[in-house]
């Protein structure tokens, strides 16, 4: 099979990385950076540029881009896309890339389904991309009407071979409203917290309590800023809930209430113990 990844970043880089460890497919990459294409070549990543000559030979495109990025070069390219290719986007929003691209597809013959992989690190980049990555990580896909059994039993195939433990289905609406959640509100939450100026002054102090809360600080601002915007709606509602339950911790210290912060950690504890691990 043809594979051709638009955007070499952590997420398309390690989309090829893991491709080429552990199958037989061809995989033609594109990325803005030239020193990205230079990496990728010489890794052995791409087995060579996606061209305008060999974007129509590809079974099977993923586009590892930012929401509009991806909007606009599945706009400037559905021509040259074969009529039995399936286009996957990777972006982290769904509502807004699934209603823009999925009306081009139809118009030009080609399948679309949305999709994100549920992983990462908090370093991009190609040089941060790993053959392992994917490895026991699940992959959300955004079926509609249109998707058929047979493309879906292709992409499993194909997913499950470069390492994800298995496909998660949902609707754009769904995803967004569960990844503000369990992905954006963290972000933020890191942003925020790392700002204190005792995070300056924390050497010798600080254990792995500090290194989680953090990790997710050094973040993409243009990435991070358009993901949010594209969600705003959802992530609102999710942050608008996170600042009242911390203000009931606030109250519960100012008047110095024992009873009240320890209900409010026991409550904290058990709700945890419900949601799992994951």
């Amino acid at each position: 099979m043809n594979v051709g990844i638009v955007g070499l970043g952590l997420i398309g880089g390690s989309m090829a990385k893991s491709i080429k460890a552990r199958t037989g497919h061809t995989v033609y990459g594109v990325d803005l950076g030239a020193e990205t294409m230079t990496m990728a070549r010489m890794c052995g990543a791409i087995d060579a540029p996606l061209t305008d000559d060999n974007l129509g030979t590809c079974d099977l495109i993923l586009i590892a881009i930012r929401p509009q990025a991806a909007i606009d070069w599945v706009k400037s390219h559905a021509a040259a896309i074969s009529k039995s290719a399936i286009v996957v986007d990777l972006c982290g929003v769904k509502r807004s890339v699934v209603a823009a691209i999925a009306p081009v597809a139809e118009q030009y013959g080609f399948a679309y389904i949305g999709g994100h992989p549920m992983a990462g690190r908090e370093r991009g980049g190609f040089t941060a991309a790993t053959d392992d990555l994917y490895v026991g990580a699940s992959m959300i896909l955004t079926p509609d009407k249109r998707t058929d059994m047979q493309l879906l039993e292709t992409l499993k195939a194909f997913f499950l071979d470069v390492g994800f433990a298995g496909l998660t289905f949902s609707t754009p609406e769904e995803h967004d409203r569960i990844i503000a959640f369990t992905s954006q509100l963290a972000h933020i939450a890191s942003s925020a917290y790392v700002k204190s100026p005792e995070a300056q002054r924390r050497r010798g102090f600080s254990a792995g309590s500090f290194q989680d809360m953090t990790r997710v600080a050094r973040l993409d601002e243009d990435m991070w800023t358009e993901l949010f915007l594209a969600d705003a709606d959802y992530l609102t509602s999710e942050l608008e809930v996170l600042v009242g339950h911390l203000n009931e911790y606030l109250d519960a210290l100012k008047n110095r209430d024992a009873e009240q912060l320890r209900a409010l950690l026991r409550d904290g504890r058990e709700k945890k113990a419900t949601a799992g691990g994951n």
